[in-house]
């Protein structure tokens, strides 16, 4: 991605708008570049307090070298940044310290003792207004800390998508998801009730959260688009039957559904049309997503340096997750572009009310089949969808609306400074 860290300027040293003067920002992946979902959402959040002159010191992971390129351009840009590196491949095999533990498998991967050395200077030596939290996982280095103000930015309860794995999943997975589920969602239950806000990215989420979490009600903060960069730049390079998919492809609900899709709709679309194109846009494919590369029609790019190119090719986008929490940025980010989206029921809840004439919906086979050849039919119809899906985005799904609905959560837990000589609880 081309995007640049959040502006390092600062205005008068102080931030504007009613936000915390003083944060501790920790996330469990570098907030940098916004290439995926949580990505976005730390980076825009750091954004905002960086663009209002706050004091902000990050704590986060590294998973690969690309991690430790953008930590550096943080580090120009935020007070401090504290990113150890960790091994993905070893980290899995750590997690199952948890089975002898009784924790939640999800902490020891995201376990750090430099990280937590770190945290506990920050918070001894400079108290912080607020502790920001991006994912359960990272509430393991505040727990104890009970006289700081700590905000959960949970995004969606992570025991909810072990809770699905397990379901579809064989014998060893039902047990070992399963398990997985049952301790994290008790994990996720003590932070709502400790910390002083939990956040959450869509009201679907609101909805399963105040289910499992009795007497806990978070705060709505979805995600923006950046609808600069995600706007289409023209139909010069549109290719008449190709459709996208974009996403990490590491995870399991994309590779699932990028698999499903290339196995039981594409070839019924190539055999309609010799030149359908199917592009699979997204980091970290694993080899049963290469091997999709192999299958007439299929592209697997790997990571690239920005995804507006390859919306640009395309006439239509998937999102045919039948995993799926939250609010899905694949999405927006193709209504964004003009394109006209095919997406499931699961895949679309987290966006609340879309108009049906906005969003085409497809839960099996025959009918996201039937869907795409009908756009392909009908460009003009796939043009007006397109359209009316990027002008849904620009009105409903904008960084500002977040930005006011974070700065309301700092003022109600008290972080947020009032004037030039305030300080936490001022």
């Amino acid at each position: 991605m081309t995007d640049s860290p959040p502006s390092p300027e600062r205005e008068n040293s102080l931030p504007g708008g009613g936000l915390p003067r003083n944060v501790v920002f920790l996330c469990h992946r570098v907030p940098h570049p916004p290439d995926r979902g949580d990505r976005i959402s730390t980076y825009h959040a750091l954004r905002q307090l960086r663009e209002a002159g706050s004091k902000v010191r990050v704590g986060c992971l590294c998973e690969d070298d690309r991690d430790l390129q953008a930590v550096e351009e943080l580090r120009g840009v935020v007070d401090a940044v504290c990113a150890p590196r960790i091994d993905r491949r070893l980290r899995k095999i750590t997690c199952f310290r948890g089975l002898v533990t009784g924790e939640p498998l999800t902490l020891p991967y995201f376990r750090s003792r430099e990280l937590q050395k770190q945290v506990d200077r920050w918070l001894d030596e400079d108290p912080p207004d607020v502790v920001f939290l991006y994912s359960s996982s990272m509430a393991l280095y505040v727990m104890d800390r009970r006289e700081q103000t700590r905000v959960m930015h949970f995004a969606e309860l992570d025991s909810d998508k072990w809770r699905q794995y397990a379901a579809a999943g064989g014998a060893a997975a039902r047990f070992i998801y399963g398990r997985e589920a049952r301790v994290l969602l008790e994990f996720e239950r003590r932070i709502a009730r400790e910390f002083d806000a939990s956040l959450v990215i869509s009201e679907v989420e609101k909805a399963l959260f105040v289910r499992d979490i009795p007497n806990v009600v978070p705060t709505v903060v979805p995600n923006g688009v950046d609808v600069e960069h995600f706007r289409s730049r023209g139909d010069q390079h549109r290719e008449p039957h190709t459709v996208i998919f974009t996403g990490v492809m590491d995870y399991e609900p994309n590779v699932d559904a990028v698999t499903w899709f290339a196995e039981e709709c594409f070839p019924t679309i190539r055999a309609e049309h010799a030149d359908a194109r199917f592009l699979i846009v997204g980091n970290r494919p694993t080899d049963a997503v290469r091997a999709l590369g192999e299958q007439p029609g299929v592209e697997v790019t790997g990571w690239v340096e920005e995804t507006p190119p390859y919306f640009d090719r395309a006439s239509a986008a998937i999102a045919p997750l039948r995993i799926a929490r939250g609010l899905q940025n694949k999405v927006l980010e193709a209504m964004s572009m003009g394109l006209p989206v095919v997406a499931t029921t699961v895949a679309a809840q987290g966006l609340g009310d879309v108009p049906s004439d906005t969003l085409p919906i497809a839960d099996d086979a025959e009918t996201t089949t039937a869907t795409i050849l009908r756009l392909f039919a009908d460009p003009a119809e796939a043009g007006a969808i397109g359209g009316r899906a990027a002008e849904f985005v620009r009105r409903v799904f904008t960084w500002d609306q977040a930005f006011e609905r974070l700065a309301a959560v700092y003022a109600k837990v008290g972080a947020a400074s009032t004037d030039a000589a305030g300080s936490r609880g001022s």
